[in-house]
């Protein structure tokens, strides 16, 4: 499997940008209402109120964990590239041509095909 530094980037980014997506249109937590609600319920003594403030609480962690998974996919492959791109750098640097130009990734590639 072939991954040029354009696809990395592109999944990276993509998982940037449904993270932040996410983060935006899953805070039922934090506009308060559903736990103003449930707190309503439960000071009424209405069972719907504690099973209310279950559900909130499970969401919101589920929501943090899928979160936490975009954050490192974005993480990663941002890292990777980068990683990448100096391990390039150094490939480059450390074969030469016979007249002490840097030989570049793809001449490389070249030979070993």
């Amino acid at each position: 499997m072939v991954v040029t530094q354009d696809d990395l980037g592109a999944v990276g980014h993509e998982a940037f940008v449904v993270h932040g997506e996410l983060r935006k249109k899953s805070d039922i937590a934090g506009t308060g209402a559903t736990g103003k609600a449930a707190a309503e319920c439960s000071a009424r003594n209405l069972t719907m109120g504690s099973e209310l403030s279950v559900t909130l609480s499970t969401w919101d962690s589920q929501v943090k964990t899928v979160l936490q998974m975009y954050a490192h996919i974005s993480n990663h492959l941002d890292h990777s590239k980068q990683a990448h791109a100096r391990d390039d750098e150094a490939i480059a640097a450390s074969l030469r041509h016979r007249d002490g130009s840097a030989m570049s990734v793809s001449e490389i590639q070249r030979y070993v095909k």
